[in-house]
């Protein structure tokens, strides 16, 4: 099975550009994740929980 990869729909600002996590923990664009209503969830075992990008620009992760 062949996965597509999809490119940023932006290119990083150098204030943007930040190291790697150590241990080549995955790195997720949380604008993918949300999509164009900056909410998004995410789900762990029977729990779901959402992720909302607030007007400010910070992340918000609920039960």
């Amino acid at each position: 099975m062949t996965l597509a990869f999809r490119a940023p729909d932006r290119q990083p600002d150098t204030a943007d550009a930040r190291p790697a996590p150590a241990g080549g923990a995955p790195v997720h664009d949380a604008r993918h994740l949300t999509g164009p209503d900056q909410t998004g969830y995410i789900r762990l075992d029977d729990k779901t929980y959402v992720l909302r990008i607030t007007r400010a620009g910070k992340l918000i992760l609920t039960k």
